[in-house]
């Protein structure tokens, strides 16, 4: 199997390096600037030396050396800078996310599209349809990453593992994202009897804020490690057809009373990519935000429509 990463900055470089590392797959790392994915995929290469691995790996500008990819993850894209929300990303990644679309309908037309680039639900819509893909076959890494930040500082507030912090966060990539407190708990207990609500109400703001706060302390560039890895998750999750629940952004059909907007909801994915959206019970403050929460993402598709 192939894996293409389009876009060979510091998040397709990391989700380049989690594939190989696993040897989950042949990974093609392509970008527009002439010898940055092929020095990158060289060196990358000479690590499995070191790590025990063995998989092919391609660096290229050339978008023929997709073809065929089982899944091809969409880095591409400028990045923010401090002051900037996501949505000012919209217009300048729009173009690119255009472009990267034809080429993955015309060279890996039967593909999955993991969707990484800023405003991460709308680049999604965008891709979708440029590529008249179905929408099983479009994904947006969002709530992988999300809730990986909210499990990460639950798990810090208390001195635990963030591994044994069960958490999901739901909606669009941005401020109005909704972490689902009714169904946090650590280690089985639920995170309302072990953080105040008041230190609680803390940590949800500074989930939403997760990204800004590192471009913010970067200075120029933003988060990487954690977007890459949460990308590979839902890479692995459909090369191993692991059927992992996962919160993912999907375009809705009328689940949770939304529709025709990409939003995070929980979600199987295996083989196939989406596989069924999962219904949770949830509170009627979590029901009017994450609501809330896709119509403020459709507002902007609308403009691009």
């Amino acid at each position: 199997m192939k894996v293409a990463v389009i876009g060979a900055g510091n998040v397709g470089a990391a989700v380049a390096r989690k594939t190989a590392e696993s040897d989950l797959a042949e990974v093609v790392m392509l970008d527009i600037v002439e010898g940055v994915p092929q020095g990158k995929a060289l060196d990358l290469a000479q690590s499995g030396a070191v790590l025990d691995f063995g998989v092919h790996i391609t660096g290229t500008n050339d978008y023929a050396d997709i073809r065929d990819a089982a899944v091809v993850v969409v880095t591409a894209g400028f990045p923010r800078k401090p002051g900037m929300s996501r949505d000012d990303l919209v217009e300048a990644n729009q173009k690119v996310v255009s472009s990267v679309a034809r080429q993955i309908k015309e060279y890996a037309a039967d593909s999955i599209i993991v969707l990484v680039t800023n405003p991460l639900d709308v680049m999604a819509y965008v891709a979708m349809k440029e590529t008249g893909f179905p929408r099983e076959r479009v994904l947006g890494m969002a709530g992988v990453l999300d809730s990986a930040r909210f499990r990460c500082f639950i798990a810090a507030e208390l001195g635990v593992r963030p591994t044994d912090v069960s958490a999901m966060v739901l909606g669009g990539h941005g401020d109005s994202m909704v972490p689902l407190l009714s169904h946090t708990t650590v280690g089985g207990v639920p995170v309302s009897d072990l953080i105040p609500e008041g230190r609680l109400s803390e940590i949800v703001a500074r989930t939403r804020t997760g990204g800004a706060e590192i471009v913010k302390l970067l200075g120029t560039g933003s988060a990487y490690y954690a977007p890459g890895a949460s990308a590979f998750l839902m890479v692995e999750t459909i090369l191993k057809d692991v059927k992992r629940v996962l919160p993912a952004s999907v375009w809705t059909q009328g689940e949770y009373g939304i529709r025709d907007t990409f939003v995070g909801l929980p979600v199987v994915i295996g083989r196939k990519g989406l596989e069924r959206v999962i219904e949770m019970s949830l509170t009627d403050q979590e029901k009017s935000d994450l609501v809330r929460s896709a119509d403020a993402v459709r507002k902007v598709i609308q403009k691009l429509r």
